[in-house]
């Protein structure tokens, strides 16, 4: 995020003759000002606009400083109100009044969060009509998610305001680096932050908000605090659970309470783990035929991976858990674009997760790693990522299943 401007650095020369001018025409007769005012807005930014016109921009760009002043807590120059206004009535036609880098700037405090850097409140409202509206024209499903920091007020009361500042903080950049590029995330509040995921069914946002909880307390668990500060969430999905931004919201909120209540009685509405699966009783020792190479994995979701089996050798069944779930991408057409060695070659895509992907090839024995790869699934724009291939498993003829990692 760029930094705000220096508060102390005295004005320019631009910037001392605006603050005359303001004083100038303050002692003007209303026609004279608008008169002259007429002349000033055609002379800097070629607006054809009548006196009364001219002094109700005069007055609305006055009006915008000291708006800006109160909310930033800081001087804000007369130009940057001016472009402000006029930028936002449509009528500017020559910026000339403002540096690129400083229109960039009043840009984006307009649109984000100044603590967390994530969108605002007003850019949220925008989003979430944006994209709900997308999701009801192509028929995808839109989960919209609640989070709220609990226990903030404690953690301010007992530890100061710039403790709490830094678990918001910390939240914020845990949200950003669990959900995906295609998600949106916003601060909606002091303690409240919202999720926007396109195309993400009900189990996938559950799934997701988990992770993010469990990732939160990882990252504050160094801290020592006292009081346990963690993430509740709330999820509303369309079109399952409404078509109206009121409805889902509303809903998403109820659920958030919910959990909220259900974790202070020690009951769980939304299950924040999923109970860990029993191991199989010991089997007399059998061969195990090779697995098709279509043939579902199973999915777990709790401790992490923390064993890599040898590159093709079949991964054995109940030795590990998978940190990430996957999503079957068979029968879509989805295929990935693979590159290294000097050459390319294409594969299909068997799954994909958040934290790798599933490739059926031939002589997989030939794949380098790590490797790049462009990958072309439906619906989504094709996305260049970094892969390490992890294991590989013989299917049916000469075509093996290729377990491949992201790397960061």
């Amino acid at each position: 995020m760029p930094q705000p401007p220096d508060a102390t650095r005295p004005p320019s020369g631009e910037d001392s003759f605006l603050e005359l001018l303001v004083e100038v025409l303050d002692g003007m007769d209303p026609p004279v000002r608008g008169q002259f005012l007429q002349r000033f807005f055609k002379s800097i930014a070629q607006l054809d606009i009548t006196d009364q016109q001219s002094l109700d921009h005069w007055n609305q760009i006055l009006d915008r400083r000291r708006e800006l002043v109160e909310s930033l807590g800081r001087r804000v120059s007369l130009k940057t109100a001016m472009l402000d206004v006029l930028a936002s009535t449509s009528s500017i036609r020559v910026p000339i009044l403002m540096e690129y880098d400083d229109f960039k700037k009043l840009q984006i405090n307009a649109a984000t969060d100044a603590l967390t850097g994530l969108y605002n409140r007003r850019l949220f409202e925008e989003y979430c009509e944006k994209e709900l509206n997308r999701a009801k024209r192509y028929s995808q499903p839109l989960a919209l998610v609640i989070l709220d920091l609990h226990r903030l007020k404690e953690i301010n009361d007992r530890y100061g305001h710039l403790q709490g500042d830094q678990s918001l903080q910390m939240a914020a950049a845990t949200v950003r680096k669990t959900m995906r590029a295609s998600d949106f995330a916003f601060r909606i509040g002091g303690d409240e932050f919202a999720l926007l995921l396109p195309q993400t069914d009900p189990e996938q946002a559950t799934i997701l908000c988990r992770r993010v909880r469990s990732h939160f307390e990882s990252e504050m668990a160094p801290l020592k605090l006292d009081v346990p500060v963690t993430l509740d969430f709330g999820v509303a999905v369309h079109p399952q659970d409404g078509d109206e931004k009121e409805s889902l919201l509303r809903l998403a909120d109820e659920r958030l309470y919910q959990l909220k209540r259900a974790t202070r009685s020690s009951a769980r509405v939304i299950p924040l783990e999923p109970p860990a699966p029993e191991a199989p009783p010991p089997q007399p020792s059998r061969e195990i035929p090779s697995a098709p190479v279509h043939a579902p994995a199973p999915v777990h979701t709790s401790a992490p991976v923390t064993h890599v089996p040898p590159v093709d050798s079949p991964r054995p069944k109940g030795t590990e858990r998978r940190k990430w779930e996957r999503v079957s991408l068979a029968g879509t057409r989805a295929y990935a674009v693979l590159g290294g060695n000097g050459s390319q070659r294409t594969a299909p895509v068997i799954d994909l997760s958040y934290g790798g992907v599933a490739l059926e090839l031939e002589h997989a024995e030939d794949l380098p790693t790590p490797f790049y790869a462009v990958l072309h699934v439906p619906i989504l724009p094709p996305v260049r990522v970094s892969l390490r291939r992890t294991y590989s498993m013989r299917g049916e003829g000469n075509r093996s299943r290729v377990g491949c990692s992201f790397v960061s």
